[in-house]
């Protein structure tokens, strides 16, 4: 059976789920925010003993996403204790399921590193745009005039701000020389800046095991879109990859320890790819949608596979 970890508004795993329905294959969805409405228990002597739901024959797990139960009528120090205790549970949990993952969540966390990404990625022989990663006001404006005044910004975890009690996100920009002349007036965060890389079009590659769906943006088409493409609903096409830019993604993927990953990428107007970063945990059914990729039944076969 397939244990699916999840949430009740992943709709990725709804997508899915339609499709194991139709086969005929079993499954479990445990909707992490219901852990304490459902049954769970763990037992160690001589044995490692454990249950969900009183289900314990899970032959492989699919870890979508988290969410912690809501605890919102408890006051503030309980509140942050339980989803403490509850967060660990999953991750004690998680960690000791003897089962075939996609993809093992230890390793989904360090893979989600950008800087480990552009490291593994480099030492694979993948171009990747110069990039730095620092607070030293000096170095950003001789990154910026070595690269000719063209580079970009990026957050270096999470592009979700929760300003005025709602929720926004922070895209991909590039620098100009009215931020260089007032960096002195900024506090910086962490982020991420490289060179901006002259684009022809963007490519989202999607790894699942050793298959690979290569899929392409015009982000080009539309000046909302130049420097990030999400800024805007762009239809994607089916693209073949060369041989060894798909070894590469595959490779990637294998080093960094996980069985999932959605590649962004960039071919230059020189005909070069760039590797941006790899999402352990991406998004992929509007990529299905499409360009008609199978990337349900791939997943579907990685999972079902003993």
């Amino acid at each position: 059976m397939i244990l699916i970890v999840t949430h009740k508004s992943d709709f990725t795993v709804d997508y899915v789920i339609r499709k194991l329905n139709d086969k005929s294959i079993p499954y479990y969805r445990f909707n992490c925010e219901d852990v304490l409405k459902r049954s769970f228990g763990v037992q160690i002597d001589q044995q490692f003993k454990y249950h969900i739901n009183g289900i314990s024959d899970f032959s492989s797990v699919w870890f979508r996403r988290t969410k912690l139960p809501d605890f919102n009528q408890q006051p503030d120090g309980i509140k942050r204790y339980l989803q403490d205790e509850v967060d660990s549970l999953f991750s004690n949990l998680f960690n000791t399921i003897p089962a075939k993952w996609l993809s093992n969540p230890t390793n989904i966390y360090r893979a989600e590193n950008k800087l480990v990404q552009l490291k593994e990625a480099s030492k694979l022989g993948m171009n990747i745009p110069e990039t730095i990663v620092t607070n030293q006001k000096d170095e950003i404006k001789k990154f910026y005039y070595e690269n000719e005044k063209n580079i970009i910004i990026k957050p270096i975890y999470s592009n979700r701000i929760f300003l005025d009690n709602k929720f926004g996100l922070i895209y991909t920009n590039k620098l100009g020389e009215k931020h260089i002349n007032d960096l002195d007036d900024f506090l910086l965060s962490p982020n991420i800046i490289q060179r901006l890389i002259d684009k022809q079009y963007e490519l989202r590659v999607t790894i699942v095991d050793k298959s690979v769906f290569a899929a392409a943006v015009d982000s080009q088409s539309q000046k909302e879109t130049e420097i990030d493409w999400r800024k805007s609903r762009l239809k994607f096409t089916a693209y073949k990859l060369p041989e060894y830019i798909e070894k590469q993604c595959i490779e990637l993927v294998n080093s960094l320890g996980i069985s999932f990953g959605a590649i962004d990428m960039i071919r230059s107007k020189d005909g070069s790819y760039y590797f941006l970063e790899v999402n352990p945990n991406g998004q992929w059914a509007w990529i299905e949608n499409d360009t008609g990729l199978n990337i349900s039944d791939a997943i579907i076969k990685y999972l079902n596979n003993k």
